[in-house]
């Protein structure tokens, strides 16, 4: 049974640098498409806060003393 012409060394290497080509384009692709989401998540959790704030009566300067001061308290509690 005959087979088809074996491919030369270089017709090998043209293919694997066109699909190594063609994989960065995908994976550049991919990489824009997580970064999307991963501002899109952070957006809105950004604006979460700021709904926190706004429903509280808190300035972003009382509610981040007020972070600063539980983070220590519990550190000090952790310690013991």
């Amino acid at each position: 049974m005959a087979r088809g012409q074996r491919k030369t060394i270089e017709e090998k290497i043209r293919e694997k640098e066109e699909l190594v080509g063609a994989l960065k384009v995908r994976l550049k692709a991919e990489q824009n498409e997580l970064d999307a989401l991963c501002k899109e998540k952070r957006d809105r959790e950004l604006e979460e806060l700021n709904q926190l704030l706004e429903d509280s009566g808190l300035n972003l300067k009382e509610a981040s003393g007020i972070l600063q001061e539980y983070i220590e308290n519990h550190k000090n509690s952790m310690e013991f």
